[in-house]
């Protein structure tokens, strides 16, 4: 139930938060170490944005991101930070393949994002002539990539299209729901676009790539979950947020944004709340029409940006039922190539790639798909019963499946994932710098600096920081604590 606002006048340093997914939690989490007062104003009833569980056959589930980069630092240390270090919980495999050509064909190692450093990496999942194409690579004319480069046209021009099609493709897709041919190299896979500007063949270029990775001595998961579901993260967070001293306004849509003489007003249908910094943690499209009466040109520029939809389908099989299918053992899933023009982009076998899964329902199979991808998203209209047996008979395809489900459910993320395209980054600075001209405001999310979990909790971090450090003229990352008041403008 909404909360009743009256006008909030009182200047002790108070920053409000709009926008309650892990970036904007992130950001409040962080705020707090700046001893400013905190406000996170959340538009629907949960925190979390893209991050939920749910339930399917009684069991608890995530119906959003489902794991972590680990070789990060922000997501796992944030977990930690809000009591689940001793939930945290890697893959019980990930063992994973490519259905294409007609067959499950294992996931090949070596690669950068699908780009091989050796052809033989690739195993049977390219045709001869494709793998004998990327053998010809170092003798080509070198490429130049510029200030950036879609990387399925790059790596197409040096390795040919197999290798896009049937390996960068379903990996990038599987990130972004969206098209290689348009995503940015330097956005979405800057280790290699580093290593490609220094010139020379692009598999020497990913063998670099990899010596460097090697040197940094990462040990660890690559990925981490949560036992009970990533999508617990938010809720954690905001507990820990709540006991700081933050308040978490659910049910609160933000109506508009206002610059006065020493701050800000933040207008909701409940009342104005005066604040001296604001964090604007929300999709680009609300971020446009919140800036766009005090910063028009960076709200141009966030309603440029392009969001994919999609939909995941999430069932549950007796395990009895699903026993004899030999290739769903050992797998925690599978990609599936565009080009193969199936239905589905990607199985995840739950009760296999997770433990926690496996051990709440011991009875049960759980796995899910996901549907639609940028430029695809016709099949998201269909009825829920309609996806479910669509996944069902690409599952019989892949896998020889044909047990029915004893449970089942769909959930869409309409316009969930903000599309990268050749010069992202160069539209975020020019963004960020209009931003910046307004004292005490900042942005982040999932629009910005990339759509993991990681990432995101980085954005809200570094806008936490900036804004403590624009607030107390100190240096952002170390900021100092707020003293004093401030007065009400116009009072």
């Amino acid at each position: 139930m909404q909360r009743s606002l009256q006008r909030d006048t009182t200047r002790t340093g108070h920053a409000v938060v709009i926008g309650g997914g892990i970036a904007g939690l992130a950001a409040a989490h962080r705020l707090l170490d700046s001893g400013l007062r905190v406000t996170v104003l959340e538009a629907t009833g949960r925190v979390g944005g893209k991050l939920m569980t749910g339930e399917i056959a009684g069991t608890r589930v995530d119906l959003g991101a489902e794991s972590m980069l680990a070789r990060r630092p922000e997501a796992v240390g944030l977990a930690v930070a809000a009591g689940l270090g001793d939930r945290l919980q890697p893959p019980a495999t990930a063992t994973a393949s490519v259905w294409t050509r007609g067959a499950l064909r294992p996931m090949p190692k070596g690669h950068v994002m699908g780009v091989p450093g050796d052809p033989a990496a690739l195993g049977e999942l390219l045709s001869p002539e494709g793998l004998a194409r990327i053998a010809e690579e170092r003798d080509l004319t070198p490429t130049a990539v510029g200030d950036d480069v879609a990387v399925g046209s790059y790596v197409a021009d040096r390795l040919g299209r197999e290798v896009v099609d049937r390996l960068v493709e379903p990996l990038l897709g599987g990130v972004y729901a969206g098209d290689a041919y348009r995503i940015s190299m330097r956005a979405a896979v800057p280790q290699l676009f580093e290593a490609v500007k220094e010139g020379g063949p692009l598999l020497d270029g990913v063998l670099r790539v990899q010596e460097r990775a090697a040197a940094r001595q990462q040990t660890g998961p690559v990925f981490q979950g949560i036992e009970g579901g990533v999508g617990t993260l938010p809720a954690a967070v905001a507990d820990t947020v709540r006991a700081g001293g933050a308040e978490i306004l659910m049910d609160t849509p933000v109506l508009g944004l206002t610059r006065t003489a020493d701050g800000w007003d933040v207008r909701t249908d409940g009342g104005v709340i005066a604040a001296d910094a604001v964090v604007l943690a929300t999709p680009a499209w609300s971020a446009s029409t919140l800036l766009a009466a005090e910063c028009p040109a960076a709200s141009v520029e966030l309603a440029a940006v392009e969001y994919a939809s999609m939909a995941l389908v999430t069932m549950a099989f007796r395990r009895s039922d699903v026993a004899g299918t030999e290739a769903l053992r050992g797998r925690s899933g599978f990609l599936v190539p565009p080009v193969d023009g199936r239905t589905i982009k990607a199985a995840t076998f739950s009760s296999h790639k997770w433990q926690w899964v496996a051990d709440s329902a011991p009875d049960l199979f759980v796995l899910r798909t996901s549907v639609g991808r940028y430029g695809e998203e016709e099949h998201l209209h269909r009825e829920d019963s309609e996806l479910v047996d669509m996944s069902l008979n690409d599952l019989a395809a892949a896998t020889g499946l044909t047990a029915r489900p004893v449970d089942t459910g769909v959930t869409r993320w309409i316009g969930g994932l903000p599309q990268y395209p050749v010069g992202h980054l160069t539209r975020v600075a020019r963004i960020r710098d209009e931003v910046a001209k307004l004292p005490g405001l900042r942005v982040c999310g999932a629009a910005y600096d990339g759509v993991g979990i990681p990432a995101c909790i980085a954005g809200g971090q570094r806008a936490a920081d900036e804004i403590a450090a624009d607030f107390t003229g100190g240096s952002a990352g170390t900021p100092t604590r707020v003293q004093g008041t401030r007065s009400e403008a116009g009072q």
